[in-house]
């Protein structure tokens, strides 16, 4: 029986209907990165943190669906880290128990839980990405080493990315646009967080990275997986 991927996070990761369009979140176009015979059970959700997710029982249906063999991509952080929010709201130290939670109880499954660090904002000084997540990249980097589970570092790979795009050319893969472009949005849109179709892709690819590069199973899931392969977003590379 073939594994399959559950993903559970926040509106970078989201599915989105017509009425959103063009905003895509990451886990709607993993299929693209995956074995046709691999199902990907996306139960990301708009808003959630680490806290509200698993308050609000979003959890409990995927726990309960846990096989041995299944993998579960952990991806919070947008939503943690708003002070004002006491409903999301976590310290960087709740917020890395609270990933710890998560993956413990994957793994009670026999399920294969994987970290991974926040999608970056599109945030230019001049032409500098900077930084917006504080610490909590770090603090799902030094949970994944402290407790030996496996981690895929989008946050350090995204802003690589953007970085290398610069800031007029990476607006094409976030929610950035003129207005009467999109009928949902006639007067335009400057959203630096959320994705259009083609930063889903793009980003998408470099967790498929992050699975090649961890290897075994976690490799498996992926449509092909020779050395030196890697997922851009556009096809593969050598």
């Amino acid at each position: 029986m073939a594994p399959r991927i559950y993903w559970i996070g926040d509106s970078t990761v989201q599915f989105n209907d017509i009425s959103t369009w063009p905003q895509c979140g990451m886990g709607q176009v993993l299929d693209l990165y995956v074995r046709p015979d691999v199902v990907v059970c996306n139960h990301a959700r708009n808003g959630r943190s680490t806290k509200s997710f698993y308050d609000e029982g979003r959890w409990a249906p995927v726990e309960a669906a846990l096989r041995p063999g299944d993998l579960v991509l952990i991806q919070f952080g947008h939503n943690d880290e708003k002070s004002q929010d006491p409903i999301r709201y976590t310290t960087p130290d709740r917020f890395a128990a609270n990933l710890l939670a998560y993956a413990r109880a994957a793994q009670a499954k026999g399920a294969l839980p994987v970290l991974i660090t926040p999608l970056v904002r599109r945030h230019f000084d001049g032409d500098t990405l900077t930084p917006t997540h504080g610490a909590y990249p770090d603090a799902v980097r030094m949970l994944a080493k402290r407790e030996g589970l496996p981690l895929i570092d989008l946050s350090a790979a995204s802003a690589k990315l953007v970085q290398a795009l610069g800031e007029p050319a990476s607006r094409e893969l976030y929610m950035v646009f003129a207005p009467n472009l999109y009928p949902n949005y006639p007067e335009g849109k400057e959203d630096n967080t959320h994705l259009r179709y083609l930063g889903a892709v793009r980003f998408t690819g470099l967790v498929a990275n992050g699975l090649q590069a961890l290897g075994g199973a976690y490799a498996d899931v992926l449509l092909r997986t020779p050395e030196n392969d890697k997922f851009d977003g556009k096809g593969y590379e050598g």
